[in-house]
């Protein structure tokens, strides 16, 4: 596989934004989720612009590096589910982009992300429900928090959504041309 050097320029500079943007999660505590938020986004531009297999590299080089690098090794667990979010949800829309006679698209894609969100999200809550709550919690209690974590989701979704359109937009004609 070549690569070229453009691809390699801007991915390495992504690569370092998203480091910092790890590292300045443990540091800036209260920006935390954002921070990740954000770094996680840098995966889902390096696959608009340069598609899924760079941008899976992207993704495991971020989660090595950011394992090395950044001091909260929990940080970088929450990035790495986060970016494989934005990873599936970007192939599944490469995959239904593919099929134009497909039936109800945007349901089905709305589904899938629900699908790959809740394959990661759930078994965590549910497993590591000790380590993540300071006191043993009831089931009432982790079914609110299943809930509010499909809340979350769509604030997610849609920040990474405007985050594509409108800032990566903007920008994007002054750094890739």
């Amino acid at each position: 596989m070549h690569v070229k050097a453009k691809t390699m320029a801007f991915g390495g500079l992504l690569l370092a934004l998203t480091v910092v943007c790890m590292a300045l999660g443990s540091i800036i505590e209260t920006s935390t989720l954002f921070l990740l938020a954000a770094a996680s986004f840098f995966v889902g531009v390096v696959i608009r612009e340069f598609g899924l297999r760079v941008g899976m590299a992207f993704y495991i080089a971020a989660v090595f590096l950011g394992l090395i690098m950044a001091p909260n090794k929990f940080y970088v667990l929450t990035f790495a589910a986060m970016g494989f979010y934005i990873w599936g949800i970007e192939a599944v829309f490469r995959w239904l982009e593919k099929r134009p006679h497909t039936r109800n698209r945007r349901m089905l894609f709305w589904i899938a992300k629900y699908v790959i969100f809740n394959i990661m999200y759930i078994p965590i809550v549910v497993v590591f429900r000790d380590m993540l709550f300071s006191s043993s919690i009831s089931d009432a209690v982790l079914i609110g928090v299943i809930l509010a974590g499909q809340i979350a989701l769509l604030i997610y979704d849609r920040a990474y959504e405007y985050a594509q359109v409108c800032v990566w937009g903007k920008i994007r004609g002054r750094i890739m041309s």
